[in-house]
């Protein structure tokens, strides 16, 4: 059974009103889940430990008769970890190592304060301070996601954040040891088994035993989206996070296969997962159609991967690569595969992109796991205005001001005639007042 791919091309007369139906995707949040995420975040914000536990009872299955219940001690991710079989306590240290070299040279660029003096000896500049305590959430349930562990917290702990809490949802009880393990990698201070809009709450809120943090970044379902839309700016957020989503450019150079299974490997996340191929070379689209045709029967998520292709995939001829460069800054896609073996001639071209994987042996699940960018990456046209997460999503800017006597002469009376035009006497004289009589 073949899978039921669009296949366009941007010479037929409707590609626009084709092509923006492939992209449409409503970001709303259903009216239900809102009024449900609401009304739990409310209670959590009333009642504190004992909402956290009764929802964690009610979605989870995981009955507590208290909070110390649900919290991960240290000792027990080192046992999660020297538990590991060893293949994969390498693994795991191998990514960390990677990723937190990275977010080390990424915090030399971007995460130092800087002064200078002016010409009157006025000190101006920019005091870079980490957060203080930051919560990061980990999908479980479906599955389990040691890899967000690393993403999210080794750049806070690059940026110097005090105190990293963890939650994870392990309905049931099941706890995943990879999971607990990156914990223990990645330098997590605190962890708790509760999950859902309960615990993006008790993050934002705090309650007796989940200390309050600053900010919550991580991915989640709908209720998790929802309720960091709603508990944002009584703390931060890194982004509202859309489905995954793929699009490799591709110069028909790369083998065939290769790039149907990189279509795949976003289309099993789930069935609103968008995988899109561009190429100039309908021969080579062709053969990549004939690929996932093979190939699909072959995946123990085959259901998820053909409903994802078939609702939301395209596979989509171009006149050109340049053309295709120019389709893809429209989309301005979360991984971005340029599968050509010349991909940095085309690297220029492309302005938006959350991630942009160079090469035909640069497979997108590499950044997914141990690159050593950050995995964490703007969806649903976002990357327009958005970058992946990082040390700097962990750190904030405060300003320095110095006015040297001399400089209070020339930029008060700038201030004050400013001031006096915008109606704000007082902020007029307090500039005026430090003028020499």
């Amino acid at each position: 059974m073949t899978v039921q791919i669009r296949q366009l091309s941007t010479a037929q007369p409707d590609f626009d009103a084709a092509f923006a139906r492939v992209l449409h995707w409503s970001a709303e949040t259903d009216v239900a889940i809102e009024e449900r995420v609401g009304a739990i975040l409310a209670d959590v914000r009333l009642r504190g430990d004992a909402a956290v536990l009764e929802y964690t009872a009610r979605f989870d299955h995981l009955d507590a008769a208290s909070m110390t219940a649900l919290e991960l001690t240290a000792t027990e991710l080192k046992a999660a970890f020297d538990g590991l079989p060893a293949e994969q306590r390498e693994a795991l240290e191998s990514a960390a190592r990677r990723v937190r070299s990275y977010h080390e040279r990424q915090k030399e660029a971007c995460g130092l304060s800087w002064q200078y003096r002016d010409e009157d000896g006025t000190l101006l500049g920019q005091k870079v301070t980490p957060l203080d305590r930051v919560g990061i959430y980990v999908p479980g349930g479906k599955a389990a996601y040691p890899s967000s562990v690393l993403m999210n917290a080794i750049p806070a702990h690059v940026a110097g954040v005090g105190e990293i809490i963890m939650v994870v949802p392990t309905p049931r009880g099941e706890k995943n040891p990879l999971v607990l393990a990156a914990a223990h990698v990645a330098g997590v201070t605190r962890a708790f088994t509760v999950g859902g809009a309960q615990a993006v709450g008790a993050l934002a809120y705090g309650t007796a035993t989940i200390p309050k943090v600053d900010k919550i970044t991580g991915p989640g379902n709908a209720y998790v989206a929802s309720a960091k839309k709603h508990v944002f700016g009584q703390v931060g957020i890194d982004m509202i996070a859309g489905p995954s989503e793929i699009l490799v450019l591709a110069d028909g150079t790369t083998p065939p296969d290769w790039v149907a299974m990189d279509l795949f490997s976003q289309a099993e996340h789930d069935e609103l997962a968008q995988s899109i191929l561009l190429s100039p070379d309908a021969g080579y689209i062709a053969q990549v159609k004939a690929e996932i045709d093979r190939l699909l029967p072959t995946m123990p998520r085959a259901d998820i991967i053909r409903a994802s292709l078939e609702g939301r995939g395209a596979l989509i001829l171009t006149r050109d690569m340049e053309e295709a460069c120019a389709i893809s800054n429209r989309i301005a896609p979360e991984h971005l595969e340029v599968s050509s073996n010349e991909p940095h001639r085309w690297e220029p071209l492309l302005k938006h992109a959350g991630a942009i994987f160079l090469g035909a042996y640069t497979s997108e699940s590499l950044g997914d796991y141990c690159a050593g960018p950050n995995h964490v990456l703007p969806t649903s046209g976002t990357a327009r205005f958005s970058s992946p997460l990082g040390v700097y999503d962990f750190q904030k800017r405060s300003s320095l001001i110095e006015v040297s006597e001399a400089g209070a002469q020339v930029l008060g009376k700038t201030a004050a005639v400013l001031a006096y035009g915008e109606g704000l006497q007082a902020h007029a004289q307090a500039a005026e007042f430090r003028l020499k009589k």
